[in-house]
């Protein structure tokens, strides 16, 4: 969260908030600790923390009077003795023990799911944290009933020789704690800023005309999407607008049903039977029809309105004639260049003794040369034979 009351100044500096904020597991939990030190602490800072039989490390997430936005909303007094204190800004022995002790979480998380295998417990373990002395651990887990584990806890404290505490999540918070990317390509907000998770229905969706579709309003956890609660005011306020118990019509042409409710166009959209046109009706239409049909009197028509797009039409772009316009004589001569050097090529291939392919002689001779019996070699190059033949001379006529 951006501290926006960092910088600005306070008439009376003793009256600080004295508590700060402090995230552990890359913010999947924060907690509330007294600085009772001299000492003042930014975001970002690693404080040496009061622990259970030990200390604690935690990054400093929050400091100032948000925090005491913060205390409200969550309902703690900031003079409350059950929060604990900060002992001194982290060490390098501290941290040293912090990252030892995180190291050994991957490790012991598999461990303790293969022991709640083996003793057959309906539970899913998806999480442990680990003090920073290694005095404790606190293992997350969902359930859906209720989970005796009692000889699992005496299994983990023997084998891992820490106290242990186990919790229980919802399925929302395993989601926070794992994190991702939600179909709107940016971070889950319970991973980031949600905290209070209230329930989802599929109602909220009705009100916001979306399709029921479990597959696209599920989230990460399996459970409806909690965004769909973010605009749910927006859309009970303008629905007020709505008369109510206008499902359906009668008219002349028969019953209309009542499909969609456009609060942004405040058009209201109606189908008649055997028919699949859509009619939108305004308002104002709508109940002038029930009044009418009140006094038991069915209307000719329904007068729908012309709905108009306000995005831009697009313009076609114009194709102009240009047969004619361009000149296909430079394209020729650089046909007739390209030729000519690979005839060039060609001969310079060949050699003096002219045992390459034969160059091309036109359209009249494109193909090999036919087989002509035991004299399949090259032709001898003579030098007095090298142009075209004459032509034969023309029959003469005859006397007279």
């Amino acid at each position: 969260m951006h501290d926006w009351l960092l910088n600005l100044p306070f008439s009376d500096p003793e009256s600080n908030c004295k508590i700060v904020e402090v995230s552990f597991k890359q913010g999947s939990r924060k907690e509330y600790f007294r600085n009772a030190t001299l000492q003042f602490f930014e975001k970002g800072d690693y404080v040496t923390l009061e622990g259970v039989s030990g200390f604690d490390v935690g990054e400093v997430s929050l400091t100032g009077e948000l925090v005491r936005m913060q205390l409200k909303k969550n309902k703690l007094e900031e003079t409350s003795p059950e929060i604990k204190k900060i002992i001194r800004r982290a060490t390098e022995r501290d941290i040293e023990a912090f990252h030892i002790s995180k190291g050994r979480e991957k490790d012991i998380l598999a461990r303790s799911r293969a022991m709640a295998m083996e003793l057959k417990l309906q539970m899913k373990l998806s999480e442990v944290e680990i003090q920073a002395d290694g005095k404790k651990a606190t293992f997350f887990y969902t359930a859906d009933d209720r989970v005796d584990f009692r000889e699992l806890i005496k299994m983990y404290a023997t084998d891992f020789k820490f106290k242990v505490e186990m919790r229980q999540i919802g399925i929302r918070q395993e989601a926070a704690k794992l994190g991702g990317i939600g179909s709107c390509g940016r971070e889950l907000c319970c991973s980031t800023w949600l905290h209070d998770f209230k329930s989802v229905n599929t109602t909220a969706a009705r009100y916001q005309n979306l399709s029921i579709n479990q597959t696209k309003l599920s989230g990460q956890c399996g459970r409806l999407k909690c965004c769909l609660n973010f605009e749910l005011d927006t859309y009970l306020d303008a629905l007020q607008n709505f008369p109510d118990y206008a499902d359906a019509l009668d008219t002349a042409m028969g019953t209309a049903h009542l499909i969609k409710k456009d609060i942004f166009k405040n058009l209201m959209w109606y189908i008649l039977p055997n028919n699949s046109k859509h009619y939108p009706l305004t308002i104002q239409r709508v109940k002038e029809i029930k009044r009418l049909n009140q006094q038991g009197v069915k209307v000719d028509e329904l007068q729908a309105v012309e709905v108009t797009s306000s995005k831009p039409k697009e313009v076609e772009p114009a194709f102009a004639d240009v047969v004619g316009q361009i000149s296909l004589r430079t394209l020729e001569r650089n046909d007739k260049r390209r030729r000519d050097n690979s005839r060039d090529n060609r001969g310079d291939s060949r050699g003096p003794n002219n045992n390459g392919p034969r160059p091309d002689r036109g359209p009249n001779n494109n193909g090999p040369r036919p087989n002509r019996g035991p004299n399949n070699g090259p032709r001898p190059n003579n030098p007095n034979n090298n142009g075209p033949r004459p032509a034969p001379d023309a029959p003469k006529a005859p006397d007279q």
